[in-house]
């Protein structure tokens, strides 16, 4: 009996879990239908507003500049060399590396002895070439008295001859005497023949002398430029670079002594592409006479000089492409041949173009434009230049009108945007910040400018600034970052 009743009790349990399983399953279902066959919960939404950046498109005439590198030199590069062989008595005090000199000054001076002497043997050859000529013409004016001369004997021995032949007419001469007048007017005549020979004989003479005295002169002139250039003076004033003669060394003809270089003279040589190089043609199909300028960085001082072309290089090069223009320079102190530089060059002016930041700029050439609601569309532009961080670009349906300056993947055609500013190519630029100095802070930045390295036309540009009542505070900051101070 008590087995029964705990059976009973267990399957009482049983069930009774079962059962419970059973509702809690139940009370699920109906959970999870009535879930899925509710209607969605709406909540109002609002258009997503983002602030932008924008620029008006202003069509105006513009300029470009090309930004290239070149090499600064000299317009005007001797090199120094030795016509003839010697050992070097003398150079000048400023012969030397960086030494400057004036126009016609004596550099160096080879030992002229050798010179000299054949300066000497000329003019020995030159006097006996002088004494020959007036022998040949002394010569020549006795030979021409001989031949007069022999034909008055001729002319006498003809009229002997004819007396004979008339008194042999008459009967009074004899045959003999007319043979005799005959064969002295035979001897006569054969006479006045050996004097012209003779005279032909002076004249050459007097030709071979003349020859010999301009071969005498040729030699002479000949001997006293190898003596001048024994001495090798400056053929203009400026600055001596690669020098390698001392007094003592022995020196060779032809051999390179130094470089003489004009300074104040410089050019500026750069190359462009074909398509750079084709911007720049004028109407005549020249890039002669564009505007450049060529700026250099020098102890933090920003060195520069204008210019224009003078002309192009005839030749590409073997394996180079593009175009090599040279440019006269005007100013350019501080700056020295061999100097790399940046160089900016002047295009033709372009016009009804506009100037925006390269940012709002697509990859595809198109811009995003604001309409009257401040709503996005894209409009295609035709890109012309790149000018740093702007572009050029024709778009003349765009004028007056804004587009955004700094796109982002989150801007497309049809979004509804914040301008931040209307006019951003207006806003004006801000003027350098001036400070006052004190004497103290004032006399030491001087010192410190008067004691650096920096070129000497730089070093006057800094100090005439320092002097000012009021100046610039990115000078001043400069050189105390310099200082450490």
């Amino acid at each position: 009996m008590h087995f029964l009743r705990r059976s009973l009790i267990g399957i009482f349990l049983l069930a009774l879990t079962l059962a419970l399983f059973a509702w809690a399953g139940n009370t699920v279902r109906l959970a999870v239908q009535e879930r899925m066959n509710a209607e969605p919960r709406s909540f109002e939404q609002s258009e997503r507003v983002l602030s932008v950046n924008v620029v008006e498109v202003q069509p105006q005439t513009i300029a470009p500049a090309l930004t290239l590198f070149g090499e600064l030199e000299s317009a005007r590069t001797l090199d120094l060399r030795a016509v003839v062989g010697g050992t070097v008595l003398e150079v000048s005090e400023n012969f030397r590396n960086g030494g400057r000199v004036e126009a016609d000054e004596l550099l160096v001076r080879i030992d002229p002895t050798d010179a000299r002497a054949a300066l000497e043997r000329s003019q020995v050859d030159m006097q006996d070439a002088r004494a020959e000529l007036r022998d040949a013409e002394r010569a020549l004016t006795l030979a021409q008295d001989e031949l007069d001369a022999a034909e008055d004997q001729a002319e006498l021995r003809r009229r002997a001859l004819d007396r004979q032949q008339d008194l042999s007419d008459r009967g009074v001469g004899t045959a003999a005497a007319v043979e005799t007048a005959e064969l002295a007017v035979s001897s006569a005549e054969q006479a006045v023949l050996s004097r012209r020979q003779a005279l032909a004989q002076a004249e050459a003479r007097i030709d071979q002398a003349r020859t010999r005295l301009d071969r005498a002169e040729i030699d002479l002139d000949e001997a006293e430029r190898t003596l001048d250039d024994t001495e090798i003076h400056a053929a203009f004033s400026g600055s001596l670079a690669e020098v390698t003669a001392s007094p003592g060394i022995r020196v060779t003809a032809n051999e390179r002594l130094g470089q003489l270089i004009d300074p104040d003279r410089l050019e500026v040589s750069f190359r462009l592409s074909t398509s750079q190089y084709s911007r720049l043609l004028e109407a005549d199909r020249t890039a002669l006479g564009a505007p450049v300028t060529v700026s250099l960085a020098v102890e933090g001082l920003n060195l520069t000089a204008q210019g224009t072309v003078a002309r192009e290089s005839a030749l590409v090069g073997e394996g180079q492409t593009g175009r090599v223009l040279f440019a006269q320079l005007d100013d350019t102190a501080g700056m020295q041949s061999g100097d790399f530089v940046t160089v900016s060059v002047t295009e033709p002016p372009l016009e009804d173009v506009a100037l925006v930041p390269a940012t709002a700029l697509a990859a595809d050439d198109t811009v995003l434009v604001l309409d009257a609601e401040n709503r996005l569309s894209e409009a295609p532009v035709t890109l012309l230049r790149s000018q740093g961080d702007d572009v050029i670009i024709r778009a003349p349906d765009l004028a007056g009108q804004r587009i955004v300056a700094e796109r982002s993947p989150l801007l497309g055609s049809g979004i509804k945007v914040q301008p931040l500013n209307k006019d951003q190519s207006s806003t004006a630029p801000t003027e350098p910040q001036v400070i006052a100095l004190d004497p103290d802070r004032r006399a030491r930045l001087m010192a410190f400018v008067e004691d650096s390295p920096m070129p000497d036309a730089a070093k006057a540009r800094v100090l005439s600034q320092l002097e000012q009542d009021e100046v610039p505070a990115e000078v001043v900051t400069r050189l105390e970052t310099r200082m450490g101070g």
